[in-house]
């Protein structure tokens, strides 16, 4: 697990909500606190799609929320002449994401053991910390994938030009 502190909170938020950078993940979560508090359950409803378009992989190909699909949504909550007092979202990096991202670190466990590489983000009014996670199907001894993530989130977020401090 690793703790990295934004220190340049305006880029961050540009990228975050407009940009397309963090489209690769899904929202697993999201709670923003305006002057109203909202919570999200990015969980898919699929009952509310037909059978059809439930095994559709196109329509329903993920247990959540696409990010570029509810970052707009968020954007809306946030945006205004005051900052939030707070928010947090909890991200899940793509599956079909997961097994290059471990792949990439020479990973030896099997990337089906890794049920989720996590992104979790919290601003709290000032400042905004990201924190990695890694979810597992089953008990792992090895904490080779959370140092993986943890080396391709920095190199990810470098790469975007989003500056951070690790705590």
């Amino acid at each position: 697990m690793l703790a990295l502190q934004i220190t340049n909170t305006k880029n961050f938020m540009a990228q975050l909500l407009t940009g397309d950078c963090f489209d690769p993940f899904l929202l697993a979560e999201a709670t923003v606190s305006t002057a109203h508090t909202y919570t999200i359950d990015g969980h898919i409803n699929k009952d509310f799609f037909t059978s059809e378009e439930r095994d559709n992989p196109e329509i329903c190909p993920y247990d959540f929320a696409p990010w570029q699909e509810i970052k707009g949504l968020l954007f809306q909550l946030i945006k205004g002449r005051r900052t939030p007092l707070y928010f947090k979202f909890v991200l899940h990096l793509k599956p079909e994401k997961i097994s290059r991202v471990l792949a990439g670190g020479g990973c030896g466990i099997p990337p089906e053991q890794v049920k989720a590489l996590v992104l979790t983000i919290k601003y709290d009014g000032s400042h905004a910390v990201l924190t990695t996670g890694t979810s597992y199907h089953t008990f792992v001894m090895s904490k080779e994938p959370d140092a993986i993530w943890d080396k391709a989130l920095t190199a990810f977020l470098s790469g975007k030009n989003i500056l951070y401090e690790i705590l």
